[in-house]
């Protein structure tokens, strides 16, 4: 078996493609899983328990149970039920739903992680729990919270070769498709690893250094 130059040629025009749908998979799906967080997080918050614990719940659950398995539901039972998407919009809305559940729990840490002090001081200026957590709390609480949101987006970019199951041709699926075509799986397979380390790598240490400054800013605080 030796590496064949003319076969990385071939298949990089196509990888270029999949590796833009999926670092586009990956985005909106992030966009979504933080935006869905929060809404759960604030929920699970709530003083009413019959929601806190329905939405604990549908968290757990999603959580427990295997993002594959879920693609699968998105893209081949709902149609069953007259739900039809596209592969992409399946692969983005189970990304996003899947993950919604982790971030949820950092946005709930973080917003339980601002001083009792401040929703007192708000509930004396006789804001509302709408202005509370908008003006207030979500502007101390998010900045810790963005080191472990990196983490999760790292990690969602990580998890987009199972979209390949319900067909869209990400960067992994754009090189499964070659190799079973030609029967060529060095250098596509390899080519795979090298375009997820030149993303993910960097990230990952863009991550780390983030962590360190809120820890820097954080300690500075009184």
């Amino acid at each position: 078996m030796e590496w064949n130059w003319q076969v990385v040629h071939d298949v990089l025009p196509q990888m270029l493609q999949g590796l833009v749908i999926t670092i586009e998979a990956t985005f909106i799906g992030a966009l979504l899983a933080y935006v869905l967080g929060l809404a759960l997080a604030i929920l699970r918050m709530s003083k009413s328990r019959v929601i806190s614990l329905s939405i604990y719940w549908t968290s757990e659950f999603i959580r427990r149970t295997p993002l594959l398995v879920q693609l699968y539901f998105l893209f081949y039972v709902l149609p069953d039920l007259g739900v039809f998407l596209s592969p992409l919009a399946a692969g983005i809305l189970g990304l996003g739903l899947h993950f919604s559940t982790y971030t949820s729990e950092v946005f709930r840490a973080g917003i339980e992680n601002v001083p009792q002090g401040q929703w007192e001081a708000s509930k004396s200026l006789n804001y509302s729990r709408y202005q509370t957590m908008r003006y207030v709390i979500l502007p101390q609480a998010i900045p810790p919270m963005i080191p472990p949101l990196a983490n999760y987006l790292i990690t969602m970019f990580k998890e987009t070769p199972l979209l390949s199951a319900i067909t869209v041709v990400e960067l992994f699926n754009a090189a499964n498709i070659y190799s079973n075509s030609h029967y060529k799986y060095l250098e596509p397979m390899t080519l795979v690893g090298v375009f997820f380390l030149i993303v993910s790598v960097p990230s990952a240490y863009f991550a780390m250094w983030l962590e360190k400054k809120y820890q820097r800013r954080s300690s500075r605080m009184p």
